[in-house]
């Protein structure tokens, strides 16, 4: 699923945005005396040296890590632990620059690690004493309708500076989590009743209830679910930590992974990873539970018989050693004992859906290589319905310029992305599609080399992007494939804000070469490269370089690259690069000589006034310019109620105003309204359950999300029928006048 903004109109649905405070990514202390000791190991200490060396003197801004980057480090690091600014006390943080503020780099190019574990122990500390003081808390009664209010983002808020201020919030953060709790207690009965009396909402899933426990049961038991995992807590989460904040300090994009953490790089870089093949996620209904979702053909899970989908996964065991109990762990931590390199075993105790404890199965497997088929390049032919009848229109969707690189090293087969698309191209072009549409939502980026060698199979010869390095070196890649080009027809690209780095390459150079029309929201802006570095002492990084510049010369970095014809940005712009911590400014350089290939920009003011035209009377864009306006009410919103019935009125005016958007969209498009609220999250959990059970290549596209390629179709044969009535028009033409429809 692309979109996200039906997850954040659940969430608005739910009280989720009236209360934002996390107790630092859900990690909770146990009481001193339980408390699990971390302290560094030799590996740890070798690859800060490294990774502190490498951002001293390689990192693309040249700046070293000295007296005054210690300093920022520092608060980075604090800031990561305690993002809320409500666990430390401004006493520790007065102590921590005492000891630490100029020193710290200077540690970390030692490879000591000393001063980041004792701020880490501090902190578990500080957060043992908040579950302490919460626990007690929940022992008494707690007025729900309380007539002030609390702070939502704190981000920039001073620390405590006594332990009774601190604690009179801890009061007020458990108020609102209670709030919160009773809210979606009430809504889940509701929503239960309305199943019982229409069950066809359910569309044949199993939408079971949560445990039946009250606010305060539910609240103690994810508190003592975080506290257990204190007791698992690695060194390489302080490790994590430091190295992150180091990097942070310079730029967002030089990350640091421990080994587990890298795994998941991996997969995101090659499209395969090491394990069994299987999806798992928390059961519905009972959190405690993990459960197999999917299976991956052909993987060690699939091969094995043994491995069936529902199955819950309640032990899980290395090579060597006794199985753990994992009935009550985050799915995120049973993911990173289930991988592991390949021709390693893991055992798993699998218990089936319905079965008895004493029934517990117990499997062997042999972890492989699994090769992600459904996250590769994806093509299919959409009709798209004009004045003089249908056209055949390819899409090809890009989820990333993906490369094994270590494969093709190595000498083994290997998937990229070039090559993906290139046989898209022709099955494509073998259907007689009359234009084809590029989807590069949400594509983070990838491999530099694919994306020059994809740019190549658009354009006929040229530079595709320059690089300039930390010492202003520039760098021009061209696409060297001889004139080659696969193919040569309409072309349309659609970006939004959640593409980055070689998305914004790839638009970036489609819109200056005018081969074809760029289509969306502005994107992300991150116009840096990153040198991975896998052969670190332990773990592996990714280092910030070279700097992205368009063949025009502008740094695609922080602006991004802005469409030509614009469609609705369904993402808040805080997750774009203009916001982001220490991100590198934008510049421009030379411009690299080229050869435009098309004429766009004359035709772009009549082909976005067409498109504006439809884009207000197509219902899916009703819809999601009315859920963004919703969205946009509590976007600044600064502190919420700490009474229950102010709460619940709040949430309840925003639940009529989203139910209100979905039923003017499904009246517009032939649907039965939903009668009531309850009636619709049952129908959306339905959907739900039911995409979830699918592989991602058999999951229908969303019509909200379909919306914005059948557009993108209609504008690109708005181009083609401009371009052909103008076949003279010249790029530096003023925008030229045309008839108020458009031409077919």
């Amino acid at each position: 699923m692309k979109l996200q903004t039906l997850a954040c109109a659940v969430a608005l649905m739910t009280g989720g945005l009236f209360f934002s405070h996390t107790v630092n990514e859900a990690i909770a202390a146990t009481t001193v005396n339980q408390q699990v000791t971390l302290a560094p190991t030799r590996e740890q200490s070798l690859v800060t040296r490294q990774v502190a060396t490498l951002v001293d003197r390689q990192h693309y801004l040249n700046m070293r890590l000295d007296a005054d980057v210690s300093r920022r480090v520092l608060a980075m690091y604090i800031d990561s632990l305690d993002p809320d600014h409500t666990l430390f006390l401004q006493s520790d943080i007065d102590e921590f620059n005492k000891k630490y503020a100029s020193s710290l780099g200077t540690s970390l190019k030692t490879g000591d690690l000393a001063p980041a574990f004792n701020i880490y122990d501090r902190y578990r500390t500080r957060l043992n004493s908040f579950y302490q003081f919460a626990m007690q808390q929940l022992d008494k009664n707690q007025n729900l309708h309380r007539n002030d209010f609390i702070e939502l983002d704190r981000e920039k808020a001073p620390f405590f500076n006594s332990k009774r201020d601190q604690q009179e919030h801890w009061q007020k953060m458990l108020v609102s989590q209670l709030i919160n709790l009773n809210i979606n207690k009430e809504e889940e009965a509701a929503k239960q009743q309305a199943l019982k009396a229409n069950p066809a909402l359910a569309a044949g899933q199993d939408l079971t209830p949560p445990e039946d426990l009250t606010p305060v049961e539910t609240l103690k038991k994810r508190y003592r679910r975080q506290m257990e995992q204190q007791t698992r807590i690695k060194s390489d989460r302080v490790l994590e930590k430091i190295l992150n904040a180091t990097l942070a300090t310079y730029d967002p994009h030089s990350n640091y992974y421990a080994p587990i953490e890298a795994m998941e790089l991996n997969r995101q870089t090659t499209l395969a990873l090491e394990g069994i093949g299987v999806s798992i996620r928390p059961e519905r209904g009972n959190e405690d539970y993990t459960r197999i979702e999917t299976i991956v053909d052909g993987g060690p899970a699939s091969k094995s018989g043994q491995v069936k989908s529902g199955d819950r996964i309640i032990g899980v065991g290395q090579e060597g050693e006794p199985i753990v109990d994992v009935i009550g762990w985050p799915s995120g931590e049973i993911v990173g004992l289930i991988r592991g390199k390949r021709g390693t075993k893991v055992t798993l105790r699998l218990l089936a859906t319905g079965a008895a404890a004493n029934q517990a199965r117990v499997v062997t497997l042999t972890r492989d290589v699994i090769q992600e088929e459904d996250s590769g390049v994806r093509s299919r032919v959409v009709n798209v319905k004009r004045n003089d009848g249908e056209h055949k229109i390819g899409v090809i969707e890009i989820p990333s310029f993906y490369l094994n690189y270590r494969a093709r090293r190595e000498g083994n087969s290997y998937r990229s992305v070039s090559v993906d698309t290139q046989k898209a191209l022709v099955s494509l072009q073998a259907q007689n599609v009359e234009g084809v549409v590029v989807d590069l939502r949400n594509n983070p980026g990838g491999s530099l080399e694919e994306v020059a060698r994809m740019l190549g199979q658009f354009v006929k010869d040229g530079p595709v992007v320059q690089i300039r390095d930390g010492n202003g070196n520039v760098n021009v890649f061209r696409d060297e494939d001889g004139g080659e080009q696969i193919y040569s027809g309409p072309l349309a690209v659609i970006i939004n804000l959640a593409s980055a780095s070689a998305s914004e390459i790839f638009s970036a150079a489609i819109q200056d070469y005018q081969r074809g029309i760029v289509i969306g929201s502005t994107t992300t802006g991150k116009g840096t490269a990153q040198v991975q570095l896998d052969s670190l002492a332990y773990g592996q990084a990714t280092l910030t370089q070279r700097k992205f510049y368009r063949i025009t010369g502008g740094s695609t970095q922080n602006k991004g690259v802005v469409p030509d014809v614009p469609l609705i940005n369904i993402y808040d712009e805080d997750l774009g690069e203009r916001k982001a911590k220490n991100a590198l400014k934008w510049d421009t350089i030379q411009t690299a000589p080229y050869k435009r290939e098309g004429v766009v920009t004359p035709f772009v003011p009549q082909v976005t006034t067409w498109s504006t035209q439809r884009t207000n009377a197509e219902p899916q864009f009703v819809y999601l310019s009315a859920l963004k306006s919703i969205a946009e009410k509590t976007k600044d919103k600064k502190q919420s109620s700490l009474n229950i019935d102010v709460r619940k009125r709040e949430i309840k005016d925003l639940e009529a105003e989203t139910l209100r958007a979905e039923n003017v969209r499904r009246t517009a498009t032939g649907l039965q309204p939903y009668a009531n609220w309850e009636s619709y999250q049952a129908a959306l959990d339905a959907r739900s359950e039911s995409r979830a059970k699918m592989k991602a290549a058999q999951r229908p596209p969303l019509p909200e999300d379909e919306a914005f390629v059948t557009e993108s179709a209609n504008i690109l044969m708005d181009m083609v029928g401009l371009q052909k009535a103008h076949p003279d028009a010249k790029v530096s033409d003023p925008s030229i006048t045309v008839p108020q429809k458009p031409v077919s």
